[in-house]
C-alpha cells in the first residue's frame, strides 16, 4: 500500500474528544501534496493515526452548511 502524505494546514474545529484522547476534528488538509480540502475525522493526540473520515471541497462544505442550517434546532 502506498504511503499517504498529509499536511494539516489549519484546524477549524474540535468537535469532541474520546476518553482515549482521540479528537474528532474539522481540518483543512492537503492530501498527497494536492490542493487542500476540508476534512472531518478522528485523530490520535499526535496526529500520527487517523480514523475513517469525509473529505469535502469548499463547494461541498457550503452545501452542507446550507443543509445544516435548515435542520430545526441547529443554528
Amino acid at each position: 500500500m502506498a504511503e499517504i502524505k498529509y499536511e494539516i494546514i489549519e484546524t477549524l474545529a474540535v468537535l469532541s474528544e474520546s476518553s482515549k484522547g482521540w479528537k474528532k476534528e474539522l481540518n483543512l488538509i492537503s492530501w498527497n501534496e494536492r490542493e487542500p480540502k476540508y476534512d472531518l475525522r478522528e485523530w490520535s493526540e499526535d496526529h500520527t493515526k487517523m480514523g475513517k473520515g469525509v473529505t469535502l471541497t469548499l463547494s461541498e462544505l457550503q452545501i452542507l452548511k446550507e443543509s445544516l442550517s435548515k435542520i430545526p434546532d441547529v443554528d
